[in-house]
Parts: structure tokens; sequence; C-alpha cells
């Protein structure tokens, strides 16, 4: 700080003291090492007379520990310790240190999961396919400058050179796009992924030997697919009928028999459902049934989206809008009123013939959701192993060998042969 000007006025008169010590000579050595340069330009001082805002005490969330690249709209998240780089991991549910192992808790999100209203989406347009983001695009590894492909919906991956872990920010957080509500994060890990994969392979006798290798000819991977969820409550009027059966007696003599009669009856009622979380899967070029047989999904233990969840996995955004996804669910949530309008006509049998629902509410949620996924090249065509990340269920279609099939349709020919062998010789024993 500079001095202030001295004050005018007549100067002191002299004090009387010891003489000033005169400064310590040189001392003869290298010259002082100035500071390393910095990236960042030193900040302006502050004007005349502002205040000093006080240094904050804590990082504020999510951005304790991502790295931010804006020039390829990526982040990473360097180790406070040794400046590897984090990976979620599934066994602490913590970010851990590839390199040095340390593991650092999770900043998470501050708020909370939001359910949003299915009408007033579809009113501002960003409810379907965003076709601008089906492109490829390049990436550069900020850690060892290799590039990396993303394509399609693919939003997080590892680099192939270095396998520090990238996410694109342009995707998710894309103005045209719906944001990442929720996620439920990987329960099991990949020990247990594999142990899943390989009791479920060795119990396919028929599959080919070529298969049971998949870790060395296949790709195993830890996957965050896209979901959206909806949930609605609903009142139905239905008008229908009551069938009530009856025993009645007919014919006569040796011919007498009993048969069914119904009797029905016009019946009118009205019914109320309620639906939560039903789970619709937002992703093209995968087998879509077989995902589906790994529900039920915990939702409930979704968390409030953070990327952290996401860094060291792959992770994918929707390519179905969640206009296109709505109507898959409402098909479900239709089939479940049809039922309990059907359960409500009572009766043996029922006959619905009209049914008017008022969609009280209707809202959903863009969530992530874990899967282990295989994928095996035979014969030029890829087969695919799905592992539901929190419950363990196992789905896929495995090919068949033909040598085995063949081999086993000799044993049974072999065997057929014996035992008519067998009979033979003991109808002539007879």
């Amino acid at each position: 700080m500079d001095t202030p000007p001295p004050i005018a006025g007549p100067p002191p008169p002299p004090v009387p003291g010891p003489p000033p010590v005169p400064p310590p000579p040189p001392v003869s050595g290298p010259p002082p090492v100035p500071p390393p340069p910095t990236d960042r330009p030193a900040p302006p001082p502050p004007p005349p007379g502002a205040a000093t805002a006080p240094a904050p005490t804590s990082p504020p969330p999510n951005s304790a520990r991502a790295f931010l690249h804006s020039t390829e709209q990526t982040r990473t998240y360097p180790c406070q310790a040794c400046g590897g780089e984090l990976a979620f991991d599934i066994a602490s549910q913590k970010l851990r240190c590839q390199a040095c192992g340390n593991l650092h808790d999770l900043a998470g999100s501050a708020r909370p999961i939001q359910e949003r209203d299915v009408r007033a989406t579809l009113a501002s347009g960003l409810a379907g396919r965003v076709a601008s983001q089906a492109q490829e695009k390049e990436i550069v590894c900020q850690s060892c400058g290799g590039h990396t492909t993303f394509t399609g919906s693919l939003t997080a991956d590892r680099c192939p050179y270095c396998a520090t872990p990238i996410q694109r920010d342009d995707v998710h957080n894309a103005p045209e796009r719906l944001p990442v509500d929720a996620v439920v994060p990987f329960q099991v890990d990949a020990k247990q992924a594999k142990t899943l994969i390989e009791s479920w392979i060795n119990s396919r006798w028929f599959a080919p030997s070529e298969f049971k290798t998949y870790n060395r000819t296949g790709s195993f991977s830890s996957v965050y697919m896209a979901y959206f969820t909806y949930d609605a409550e609903t009142d139905t009027e239905y008008t229908g009928e009551r069938g009530v059966n009856r025993q009645v007696q007919v014919g006569s003599g040796d011919d007498t028999r009993w048969e069914t009669r119904t009797d029905w009856y016009h019946v009118s009622g009205d019914v109320h459902n309620s639906f939560d979380d039903i789970t619709v899967f937002a992703n093209d070029d995968f087998d879509a049934k077989r995902i589906a047989k790994l529900e039920p999904w915990p939702t409930k233990e979704a968390k409030p989206y953070s990327p952290e969840f996401v860094a060291g996995h792959l992770c994918r955004t929707y390519d179905r809008g969640m206009d296109e996804c709505l109507s898959d669910a409402k098909r479900t949530m239709e089939s479940e009123i049809t039922t309990t309008v059907r359960r409500d006509i009572g009766g043996d049998q029922q006959r619905v013939h009209q049914v008017r629902t008022d969609w009280r509410t209707l809202t959903y949620k863009h969530i992530l959701l874990p899967i282990w996924l295989l994928t095996v090249i035979y014969q030029e065509r890829p087969f695919q192993v799905f592992i539901n990340g929190v419950t363990g269920e196992v789905q896929g279609q495995r090919p068949f060998s033909r040598v085995k099939l063949a081999l086993a349709i000799a044993a049974g020919v072999v065997l057929l042969i014996l035992i008519l062998v067998l009979v033979m010789a003991m109808k002539k024993k007879r």
C-alpha cells in the first residue's frame, strides 16, 4: 500500500538517538527463483474504497472436483491428492482415484428430484427426438491429447489411449434437450457382474466355445441407459355387462349332460387408478424386449442427477423423445385401467363397451438406469447380454453351436437305437 503524503506544517524538532545501523552486506549466491508462470491472468485490483470479499469456506456443489474444458465442452475429475483421474467406484459409492486409490466423497446435487408436467413439456416443443445429436463428435483428451469419437447418444466414455473418463456437457446440458432429473447408481460391481455373466453363459450348454471366451472376444462395459418414468392419476367412467354363469342340465337319457349358461346384466360405474414410475426405455439399437425383462427397477433408490455418478462409466442420452415414450407408457396404463374396470364389473365374465378416462395429472422424469452390457460378435453377428446394475437380473441372447447341436442329435439317435434294440431283445426272450 502507498504511504500517504505528509501533512503540511512546521517540522518537529530532531530527536537524538543512536546512529542508524548499516544494512547487511549482500549474500553471494544464485538470484532468487521467480514464481512459476500461471495460465490464468492475475485478477484486477479492487477499486478504491471497495470492500474485499471474504474467501469462500467451501466450494460450491458439483464444481469441487469437476474440471470443465470449455474448448471441448467436456469435463473430467482430477484427484486432489495426485492429479490422477477419478471415477465412480461402485463398491464404496464414492469417487476413487485410478492412480493412487484415494476415495473422495460425492458433492452430489442440492436440488431434489423433480417430476415435470407432461402437458407443459409437450407445449414447449422439447418432447421429441433431437436429430442433431445423432452426429459424430471428435473430442481431444485433455490428459494425453488422444482423439475420442462420440457417436449418437453416447455422452460419457473413456479415452482409448489413457483411460481418462470423459463426459460431454454439450448433450445433457443442450437447451433443446430435456435435462436429466435422476440417476439410480450402480450397485453390482465389475467382479459381481462377471460372476453373473459367467454363470449365465455356462448354463447355456449349446453356446459355442468362442462365446464363452467373451473376456477375449467381447466387450463388457457398465452403461447408464436413458429412461423416462411416468406418474399419473386417472378417473375412468365405463359401461359394460356383467356375466353370471349357471349350470343347466340338457338332454335326456344317456345323452344327459350339464352345460354352462351365462346371464348378462348391464352395468356402469367409475374407477380410480394411481400410477407411479412406469419406466420406458429411451435408447435405440438395443434389444428392447430383453431389456424390458430386467424390470422391475428400484426407482425409489434414485438420486438427484449429478455427473459424478457417471464418471468412469459409459452413458447415453435419450434417442426416443418423451412424447414417443409416453405412447408406450399410456398403453401400459390403459391396460391396467381395463383390468381395474373388469374387476369393478365383477361376475364370472365381463364385457367392456365404453371407457372414458380423465388424466387428472400426468408427470414424467428423465432418469439414468445402470446396465452391464456384454457384446460378443460371433460369425459377424452381434449378441448382447444385459445385467440389471442394481438387482443382478440377467437377460440376453446367445448363439447356438452347430457342432454341439449335431453331436446332441447324434447322441439322441444312438440312444433311441439302443432302446429299440433292448426292447426287441426283451420280446425275443418272452
